[in-house]
């Protein structure tokens, strides 16, 4: 009888609780979502919109490889949009990772 303390979950397992909980976030946002007040997303989004999270300069979008980047020249991070991240992930686009953070530099 195998020792279950000492087995590791797989990959497999990892992603799926990894979905599971971008899940639960993604609900937990849309309910805070529908309470805010239509005035007061438009007053966020005007405050956040295209600015960097990490330092709150302006954002600038880069097409690269068919896939639009918002890349912040003063900090180096680079954000992607939903369904951005998919695109990179595919096996053709090995890569694109790279490419990005070599306009950075």
């Amino acid at each position: 009888m195998a020792d279950t303390t000492t087995l590791k979950p797989t990959r497999a397992e990892d992603e799926f609780f990894a979905r599971e909980d971008a899940e639960k976030r993604r609900k937990i946002a849309l309910a805070a979502k529908q309470e805010t007040a239509l005035a007061e997303q438009e007053r966020l989004r005007a405050l956040h919109h295209m600015r960097c999270p990490k330092c709150g300069l302006e954002l600038q979008e880069v097409a690269f490889r068919g896939v639009d980047a918002d890349l912040c020249f003063a900090c180096g991070g680079v954000f992607l949009d939903r369904g951005e991240i998919d695109r990179i992930a595919r096996p053709d686009q090995k890569g694109i990772m790279e490419g990005l953070l070599g306009l950075l530099r």
